[in-house]
């Protein structure tokens, strides 16, 4: 009770000070990263729009080097300054109860992932916390704008994001990085990384209710000694967990294998894997569009349909071969048919209406820029 009386005080205090029309405050999970849709747009930003002053909101901003940028830390008291002082908030999750919205202000909704296999908000309502779902009902309120990355994705916000504003059907920012991206980008991530001429494979699977570990349960050498026989070259895996799962992550001792969880861009580790294997994380969605090979292990299929999250699709009408065991999965990268999963790849991309084409930080910056001139007296 106290802390939101202390709260509020600092919102009203605050309100005393005016709007900076070119201030723009962006922050991506809760302050936790430097990532996803907020990153993508925030480079483009001081890339092409000096004149935008760009703030990052950071748990720990001391970890972050970031050119063009200024860093403030969560929930300090410059953190309630700049969120009610900048004419721009752009963000990837709900934001906290904390933003009391100004009339002036405009809130960009990027959400965090350009089309999604899990329902989510008022789609699986009966599975979310009381909390946030009052959370989420206040937030759909404040919104201004609500980034879609296809056809599909705008039909899923028009009906579970208690939302009926206006919504951008421009494409998702963060996978404007995997349109454009340029081969020395590539090396450069790679060379952080430590590897070399090897292929890479991405496992990134999502997270489970009850943080079970057990089912991420890849047999990685015999993965390895598939991919190396198949494609006759040196292979590393990269693993990437759920960021729900840093602090209990396994430690992975094989020498071809690197825990990449705690890597902030999960765009940059889909930019130099040849293959990715996911379950039911939007990850899939997203590298579609690089036209790369992407299977689903999927152990626990109805088991989490049941007891964690209903999804959109039926997962065996996707484009991505699916396996149930170690055996299934070595089985079906081995015996892998190009021909058929480009065809089913172009099906679905026409089926959700794919509107990515590497313009989406762009025309953000464009309506930010077009909003920053109107007067706001």
């Amino acid at each position: 009770m106290l802390r939101e009386y202390i709260l509020k005080f600092i919102n009203e205090i605050i309100k005393m000070f005016p709007i900076k029309k070119n201030r723009c405050l962006i922050y991506s999970s809760y302050g936790a990263n430097y990532g996803c849709s907020p990153k993508y747009v925030s480079e483009y930003l001081v890339e092409n729009n000096p004149e935008i002053e760009v703030i990052w909101v950071f748990n720990q901003p001391e970890k972050y080097d970031i050119r063009g940028v200024k860093k403030v830390k969560n929930m300090s008291l410059k953190y309630f300054y700049y969120l009610s002082t900048s004419k721009f908030i752009v963000t990837n999750f709900r934001t906290p109860v904390e933003f009391k919205k100004r009339d002036k202000q405009i809130y960009i909704q990027t959400w965090h992932s350009s089309l999604r296999l899990k329902m989510i908000e008022k789609d699986a309502e009966d599975t979310l916390p009381q909390n946030y779902i009052k959370q989420a009902k206040e937030d759909s309120k404040k919104l201004d704008y609500l980034v879609s990355g296809c056809k599909y994705s705008t039909e899923i916000f028009k009906k579970c994001f208690w939302y009926d504003g206006e919504i951008l059907e421009i494409g998702t920012p963060r996978n404007d990085f995997l349109l454009t991206i340029k081969e020395k980008k590539i090396r450069d991530i790679k060379d952080n990384l430590d590897i070399g001429d090897e292929k890479i494979l991405l496992y990134a699977p999502t997270f489970r209710k009850d943080n079970n570990l057990d089912i991420y349960n890849v047999d990685y050498e015999r993965l390895l000694n598939g991919l190396e026989k198949k494609y006759n070259c040196k292979w590393k895996i990269l693993l990437r967990l759920h960021p729900h799962l840093i602090n209990i992550m396994p430690e992975i001792k094989l020498e071809n294998v690197i825990n990449v969880t705690r890597y902030d861009d999960i765009q940059e580790l889909l930019a130099i894997s040849d293959i990715l294997i996911s379950d039911y994380s939007s990850l899939m969605f997203d590298f579609t569009i690089t036209k790369r090979l992407c299977f689903l292990y999927v152990p626990d299929l109805e088991e989490y349909q049941s007891k964690d999250r209903k999804l959109y699709f039926n997962v065996k009408e996707l484009p991505f071969k699916i396996a149930k065991s170690n055996d299934e999965l070595i089985d079906k990268i081995v015996n892998f048919s190009n021909e058929e999963y480009n065809k089913s790849l172009e099906l679905f991309l026409n089926k959700i209406g794919s509107y990515e084409n590497g313009k989406a930080s762009q025309k953000i910056a464009e309506l930010i820029k077009n909003k920053e001139s109107v007067n706001l007296k």
